[in-house]
């Protein structure tokens, strides 16, 4: 009787024991929980009292006209390394001035990686990183002394990483990204189809939070027009004036790690340049192919053309998609 009363009251201990375990993990978490947005609180208050300091310590004088500048970009966040330690050290090896490259691939886009890293290569460019979304991906950079990162298992990018292709891969990196901007690093976010011709570093103004390329091709489409209608049989409605203004294309754009920058990530070369024979003596700093569909062949051309002296790499395609 005594040994089935001692296992009885074993039982009930360890039932007791694995209770106030669960109980005590529940508060803890829940502690944590109010820890981490206390301090994102904190933050954003300390961030909101650096940029009214700003604001208010340095005040000017109105200078000449054409000479005034607004403030258009945010002050910085606290870096919070806490977040992604591991990315937080390759960052540190890889990133110049707290700045970095950064593409998103996996196995189906393995050819065009190839030309993109070979690029950055040869122009020079030492800051930039691969996001691997698969194993093979990780292998084949190491393999070609590329930086990379492999990402760690997270069940709602995978699905896509695994089976998506070039533009469902590139629709993944405001989540990614993210991370980067946590650990206070600018980045300058490409897709695997943009060609390297310059070092894109030393072009950016760096005066916003966001600069971002643009899908216009001259100076009008790229920055926005009027242009008006003459209907004479709309009687007087008969003129009509529109503004038009191209988008910005987030296939390469450079963001800063800043508390605005963070909540947005929270919520055409073959056709027109090829044929204008001043514009093809200009040497772009990044050529994206954006609109064809037979990328791989078309990134070939591209260096053909700007890096090889290649002046007929261009001309066999049309400019639509066949």
């Amino acid at each position: 009787m005594c040994i089935v009363s001692s296992e009885c009251e074993s039982t009930e201990r360890i039932n007791a024991l694995k209770s106030d375990v669960q109980s005590v993990k529940e508060k803890n978490y829940e502690l944590k929980r109010k820890v981490r947005n206390l301090m994102e609180k904190l933050l954003q208050a300390e961030q909101g009292k650096g940029h009214a300091q700003e604001q208010v310590v340095k005040k000017q004088k109105v200078g000449p006209f054409g000479t005034v500048k607004g403030l258009r970009k945010n002050p910085t966040v606290v870096p919070d390394e806490s977040v992604n330690p591991r990315l937080a050290k390759i960052l540190e090896k890889v990133a110049i001035n707290k700045e970095i490259i950064v593409v998103l691939a996996n196995e189906n886009v393995m050819e065009m990686l190839k030309v993109w890293f070979t690029n950055i290569k040869r122009v020079g460019i030492p800051n930039y990183l691969v996001v691997a979304l698969d194993d093979k991906i990780d292998e084949f950079c190491k393999s070609n002394d590329v930086p990379v990162y492999r990402r760690d298992p997270d069940a709602s990018v995978d699905k896509i990483a695994k089976t998506g292709g070039n533009h469902d891969v590139s629709g993944l990196k405001f989540r990614v990204l993210r991370e980067f901007l946590q650990l206070g690093y600018g980045v300058l976010s490409s897709d695997v189809d943009i060609v390297y011709l310059q070092n894109p570093f030393d072009h950016l103004y760096r005066d916003s939070d966001v600069e971002s390329m643009s899908d216009g091709h001259d100076y009008e489409t790229a920055y926005g027009f009027d242009e008006s209608f003459d209907e004479p049989e709309m009687g007087w409605s008969r003129y009509a004036l529109t503004i038009r203004i191209w988008v910005y294309n987030s296939g390469f754009f450079y963001i800063r790690p800043t508390l605005p920058s963070t909540e947005l990530l929270d919520r055409v070369l073959f056709k027109t340049v090829r044929k204008d024979d001043e514009l093809k003596k200009l040497k772009p700093v990044v050529v994206h192919l954006n609109y064809h569909p037979d990328k791989y062949e078309r990134m070939e051309a591209v260096i053909d053309f700007y890096v090889n002296g290649k002046q007929d790499a261009l001309d066999g395609f049309p400019d639509g998609s066949e």
